[in-house]
């Protein structure tokens, strides 16, 4: 039995004064809605109604019951509306999961964006190394970055992909060099960034020739977070991957250097990730839209200011990093004693004629 529909044929019953205009309100039959009145009844074990052929009228428990009746359907009826707005109309809280990196200088600037926009949606973002249960702990949306996803029952929808690149100090390439090829990295320290998207102890280089594999062996310093190696880099502690966002201020600057930069690490691709695609709630489906509308912009404006930092520039450190190249610091090194052995020559002719 259907108590909460009982209820509202009992209550369109009493507001309408009789079960035949009762049943023509509800589209049902006469006889339907006395049966529902009657279940009401037995399933309460009490009279609602008096009912003659020519009258009808409520009881005292009736009317207590009618009272009641009202408020439940009320409060149903505005839990619905609710329910329902929250598909048409953004509001309310939005859980975010962000990866340490991507979430800080992609997601984190994006949500600000948002909310300019829908400032009725409150958000609260996580950012963390590792993803966490998106459905056991609550979350509305991930923003994730991976080689390729797991199989779930999530829904995923691909913002763009990105991709890390090698970066070192000028301090650094003027005392070891610049390498010229992604082979020439074994003559040089190889800093890690210990992502959980990046293969282990594994560079894999996408350049003019396609892909390299290269593992990266023992380093003498290892780091989970892009902003602390890009310290360590700029310490002139060895060559590291950095992600592009957390390399350009650097690179604008001159404290960083892009090596090798026709190649870049292994591509990953960027996914938004929600429980369902059906009756979706209008913050999560607006904030992935969002995502998916903004996210290849601002891909695309790094790349530009990325191609800009490439540009070198006649004052650039260019040229003294390759002199500091060990094949021309050499060959200068031996030009130098020549230049100075034939001086050395010539003062001792100068000394011998006078």
């Amino acid at each position: 039995m259907d108590t909460l529909r009982n209820m509202r044929i009992f209550v369109r019953v009493v507001e309408s004064g009789s079960f035949t205009r009762a049943a023509t309100n509800e589209a049902m039959t006469t006889a339907q809605v006395s049966r529902a009145v009657t279940d009401l009844e037995s399933r309460l074990r009490t009279r609602l109604l008096n009912r003659t052929t020519r009258r009808m009228s409520l009881t005292e428990a009736g009317e207590r019951y009618l009272q009641s009746c009202k408020r439940i359907l009320a409060d149903i009826e505005q839990a619905e509306a609710e329910a329902a707005a929250a598909h048409a109309n953004p509001a309310g809280k939005l859980r975010v999961y962000g990866g340490t990196s991507f979430g800080q200088h992609y997601v984190m600037p994006l949500i600000a964006r948002y909310q300019q926009h829908l400032p009725d949606v409150s958000v609260d973002l996580t950012i963390a190394q590792e993803m966490p249960d998106i459905i056991e702990e609550g979350f509305d949306v991930a923003v994730v970055v991976a080689t390729e996803l797991e199989d779930s029952a999530l829904i995923s929808q691909q913002l763009g992909s990105t991709a890390a690149i090698l970066c070192a100090s000028p301090d650094y390439l003027r005392a070891r060099g610049v390498p010229q090829s992604f082979d020439d990295l074994d003559m040089h320290t190889c800093l890690h960034l210990t992502d959980a998207s990046l293969p282990a102890g594994q560079w894999v280089s996408e350049g003019p020739h396609g892909e390299t594999f290269r593992h990266t062996g023992v380093t003498p310093f290892q780091v989970n977070n892009p902003e602390a190696l890009a310290l360590a880099i700029r310490e002139g502690m060895g060559i590291g991957p950095l992600p592009v966002p957390v390399a350009l201020p650097g690179l604008a600057d001159g404290s960083l250097v892009r090596v090798l930069p026709t190649h870049r690490l292994q591509t990953l691709n960027i996914y938004a990730l929600y429980a369902s695609r059906r009756y979706l709630d209008a913050k999560i489906r607006t904030f992935v839209e969002f995502l998916r509308e903004k996210v290849p912009l601002v891909l695309t404006e790094q790349e530009s200011a990325l191609a800009t930092c490439n540009v070198p520039s006649r004052r650039s450190t260019t040229a003294p990093l390759r002199e500091a190249h060990p094949l021309h610091t050499a060959s200068h090194a031996k030009s130098r004693a020549k230049t100075e052995k034939h001086d050395k020559h010539e003062v001792e002719h100068l000394r011998l004629v006078n």
